[in-house]
């Protein structure tokens, strides 16, 4: 099963607290921390960090199924939160889940008066990442979700049948199944809308309006605005700046002047597009990122997370200032043809590269 690359990027944005007494997640859900919602068909784990062995905590779930794929598909961001591991590759994991569209609720079927959910929803149609509509206007225009048909569809398979279901693969030989017993940390929870990074793009048109009446203005009064403006120092300050782009910070600077029209974006999402690198990428970044563990297939970058996200990540059972984890971006490869096997009860992990902060060894 292949998908067609994601012609735009979607920006997702932070948009409002998950209240346990009055929401209810699901995998259909996009959301920043909180528990992992397994789909039905697969089996609960618990991720453990590749650096110490600790329990990671889950930092983002994305629910994102690929056009004209009859799977619901989910990917869960987990991240050690242990002093050292935050900003390694090693101590991040990346586990895909997907269950067939009529397998979301296996005890009953969809209430009548409700659209069926459309595998296309991260298409062109997209304008929504799984969200529930609730009264207080939260992601308003969303679609919503019946809680008792949600509420369903996250429950877990009865123990035995779930126990009978798993595959144990190479790739996930160091997942294992949830301990009830275990102290497994949980981040805060937070619903993500999203956006179309084309429809950010007015700020920009305003700009380069701004600046063709510049020119204009400059060619009628035969002066040079631009030139005036810097002063005597002004040349030699953009001249400095443009050595120093040239030196190293070019790949920097054009991370900050693309998230520039939404810094609070928390995560990109492109399938099949190009990530944005916050610093210099290794130069053999394709041999970097590993073929699918499953299948031995080529991967594809899908998503990044983004520094807003950085002081969202904080534990529920904590009153800190402090956020759980320090990164610059991570980026997400996936299986480029999201291989499954039918009726698998096993997830497949996936591969994330993590780049920190260029500015963070200035706070040390």
């Amino acid at each position: 099963m292949s998908s067609a690359a994601q012609e735009s990027t979607l920006v997702g944005l932070c948009d409002g607290e998950i209240d346990p007494k009055r929401h209810r997640s699901s995998y259909l859900t996009s959301k920043v921390g909180g528990q992992p919602d397994w789909s039905p068909v697969v089996s609960r784990t618990v991720p453990r960090c590749g650096r110490c062995g600790a329990p990671v905590v889950q930092v983002v779930q994305v629910y994102c199924p690929l056009h004209d794929s009859p799977y619901h598909r989910n990917l869960h961001l987990f991240a050690c939160p242990a002093a050292g591991c935050s900003g390694r590759s090693d101590c991040w994991r990346v586990i895909r889940s997907q269950c067939l569209e009529e397998a979301q609720t296996p005890s009953r079927p969809a209430p009548p008066q409700e659209a069926p959910l459309s595998a296309t929803d991260w298409c062109d149609t997209a304008d929504d990442w799984g969200m529930e509509e609730e009264e207080d206007g939260w992601g308003g225009g969303v679609k919503k979700k019946d809680s008792q048909d949600q509420e369903e569809a996250a429950a877990p398979e009865a123990e035995g049948s779930a126990a009978g279901e798993i595959d144990v693969s190479s790739q996930l030989q160091d997942l294992s199944l949830g301990d009830p017993q275990e102290d497994v940390p949980v981040l805060r929870p937070f619903f993500i809308s999203v956006v179309e990074e084309s429809d950010l793009g007015g700020e920009e048109d305003d700009l380069k309006h701004a600046q063709k009446l510049l020119k204009e203005y400059e060619r009628r009064e035969g002066v040079a605005v631009g030139e005036l403006e810097g002063g005597e120092g002004g040349g030699g300050e953009e001249k400095y700046e443009k050595m120093r782009a040239r030196h190293g910070d070019a790949v920097f600077s054009r991370f900050m002047k693309k998230i520039s029209l939404c810094p609070q974006q928390i995560l990109r999402y492109c399938r099949g597009g190009k990530p944005l690198f916050i610093s210099e990428p290794p130069s053999n970044m394709a041999q970097v990122v590993s073929a699918c563990g499953s299948c031995g297939g080529s991967r594809t970058f899908e998503l990044q997370l983004m520094p807003a996200l950085v002081s969202l990540l904080r534990r529920t059972d904590d009153s800190s200032a402090e956020a759980e984890l320090e990164f610059g971006t991570v980026l997400v490869y996936t299986c480029t043809n999201s291989c499954w096997t039918a009726g698998s009860g096993s997830a497949v992990e996936e591969f994330c590269f993590v780049q920190s902060d260029p500015d963070q060894q200035l706070f040390k």
